[in-house]
């Protein structure tokens, strides 16, 4: 009965977010494109099997929007907020899309996503998909024979990078920066965020590094209006947003394992910062956490447990509400593989809306989650 409930549950979110989304534009395409410096010892746990298959705490607590839309310089910033939106949004886009449909993404598994782009490719749409094969090969293997034999133009990533990157453009004129993987059976449980993108310089940017990486050619992604490449400028970017904290922070990783990122933590709390950090717990963070919690970080977590949310988000939030607010949201991982190391892509804006919708959901999870009591 649990069961039967929390599918209901997860139906209906899925059908209230979509109809949210009904003015969404469908239009995406790829270009030119990156490629970043092969270490063949790039570490991204990204884990895969640590997901709820339920439609979990997430959905049932967050009470600020599943999506919110905003206007930016030519173009607008829609947040998706998971699991509450639901990827219809996403879903959309791709059947939506007129002319061209460009993915990159570290893992690829979700059926639904497959059959749209193999429809897309039968009516004529080009669509280039680029997948992890780093890490990620076994695991990406089945999704790259399937769109192989469908008219896809699928390629591996480069071997010795591994391509922590989630992106998806159609039609060259709408991006999708994304924390989440497009693997069904996570979407219910997990904590992430998408950030829809029609600003033209962020677009073009996408898909000048897309062109590039599915053609294997070396290049320095361009920044767009906002974006942050790994290994390009992702560590400065998050530190600035960091570091330029005066009053809050409030930071969602599924990894605390770069001493840098650690320490500028640490120094904003010392320096008088409210700092509260929420993740999943993990025994590998211990000493990061014990390294926190001492110096005044607020450190809360939730259980690896197919019973709760889990905390895949990378997103980090200083003094929202205030004038100098600031946002960091995207692929990177604090690990030191993420963040010098792997292709991965976010944005830093200090855009109001998105602030608030990523700020008020960082606030409820840390009211759902237990304090670090160390161990």
């Amino acid at each position: 009965m649990r069961r039967l409930l929390a599918v209901v549950a997860a139906g209906l979110l899925l059908v209230i977010a979509l109809a949210g989304c009904k003015g969404l534009s469908s239009a995406l395409s790829a270009g030119p494109t990156a490629k970043a410096t092969t270490h063949t010892t790039s570490k991204t746990k990204d884990s895969h099997a640590k997901k709820s298959s339920k439609a979990t705490h997430a959905a049932k607590k967050v009470t600020h929007p599943a999506t919110t839309a905003t206007a930016s310089g030519s173009g607008t910033l829609r947040v998706l907020v998971e699991p509450a939106a639901g990827v219809g949004a996403i879903d959309k886009l791709i059947t939506g899309a007129r002319s061209s449909v460009d993915l990159t993404m570290y893992e690829l598994r979700d059926t639904t996503a497959e059959d749209d782009l193999a429809a897309d490719a039968k009516r004529g749409v080009d669509v280039r998909v680029i997948l992890d094969q780093n890490l990620e090969k076994s695991r990406n293997t089945a999704t790259y024979d399937f769109l192989s034999a469908h008219r896809v133009h699928v390629t591996w990533a480069d071997s010795g990078v591994t391509y922590h990157q989630k992106t998806l453009t159609v039609d060259g004129k709408t991006s999708v920066i994304m924390t989440l993987n497009m693997v069904s059976e996570d979407y219910a449980g997990t904590r992430d965020f998408a950030v829809i993108d029609t600003r033209a310089a962020d677009v073009d940017a996408i898909v000048t590094t897309f062109n590039a990486d599915f053609a294997h050619r070396s290049i320095a992604p361009p920044d767009g209006a906002d974006l942050v490449w790994s290994p390009t400028n992702s560590q400065a970017s998050i530190l600035a947003v960091i570091n330029g904290a005066k009053h809050t922070l409030s930071v969602e990783n599924e990894e605390m394992d770069d001493p840098t990122i650690t320490a500028a933590l640490v120094a904003a709390a010392r320096r008088g910062v409210d700092v509260k950090v929420i993740m999943t717990a993990e025994s590998e963070w211990d000493s990061a956490f014990s390294q926190l919690t001492s110096a005044g970080v607020h450190v809360r977590l939730y259980a690896d447990s197919d019973n709760v949310l889990y905390i895949h988000a990378k997103a980090v939030v200083a003094d929202a509400d205030r004038p100098d607010q600031d946002v960091f949201v995207g692929s990177e991982n604090f690990s030191k593989a993420s963040l010098r190391y792997n292709r991965e892509l976010g944005l830093r804006t200090t855009n109001s809306a998105v602030i608030s919708t990523i700020s008020a959901t960082l606030a409820s999870d840390y009211a759902g989650a237990t304090p670090y009591s160390g161990r």
